[in-house]
């Protein structure tokens, strides 16, 4: 099959809402019960930023896939990922450089392993660079191993890990802090 990738719209909500809800929160055992809750919190954080006239710090893309005559009208949605120019850096009061941040990369199940994510993140970097920006930074968990490995295969590294401690408090993985250098910075 073949995948397009595009800047999301608002009729693409409801998918976005499916990938991401599916890809990041359980919807089995006690947690069945606030899937429904969790989904409603997605789609209107998603509603907001989409709606936001502030789209010069921010973008969603979205990979569909085509049909097979190609039509993009019914595509369904089968992978997001979002950029935001955050205003400082994380701890860091004094900075006032903002910088690209990539969050919620996200495909299909049925969809994955067929090199949709990484053409995301194509799309990601292009528009980072077109911001006039030349690194990216991304947070992953350290025992999401398919995702540690896709970001290091196309260039990131780690560039600060999350205490232990804060691990050992809240019983979750710790987050790595993943940055890449761009290459071919464009200044458009």
């Amino acid at each position: 099959m073949n995948y397009l990738v595009r800047t999301a719209q608002l009729k693409d909500l409801a998918d976005l809402v499916d990938v991401l809800s599916n890809s990041f929160h359980a919807s089995t055992g006690i947690m069945r019960w606030f899937s429904p809750i969790l989904r409603l919190g997605v789609y209107e954080d998603l509603r907001q930023r989409l709606r936001s006239p502030d789209s010069d710090n921010y973008i969603c893309f979205v990979a569909v896939a085509l049909i097979a005559d190609n039509s993009l009208t019914t595509a369904p949605v089968v992978g997001t990922v979002e950029v935001t120019l955050k205003p400082t850096f994380p701890l860091q009061v004094c900075s006032s450089t903002p910088y690209p941040y990539l969050s919620n990369l996200a495909v299909k199940l049925d969809c994955r392993r067929q090199g949709i994510a990484q053409r995301l993140l194509e799309a990601s970097e292009k528009a980072v660079k077109d911001w006039g920006c030349r690194d990216l930074y991304l947070h992953v968990l350290e025992d999401n191993y398919q995702a540690r490995r896709l970001y290091s295969k196309v260039g990131y590294k780690v560039k600060q890990t999350d205490p232990l401690w804060r691990s050992l408090i809240f019983r979750q993985p710790r987050r790595l802090l993943l940055h890449k250098t761009l290459t071919s910075f464009s200044t458009s």
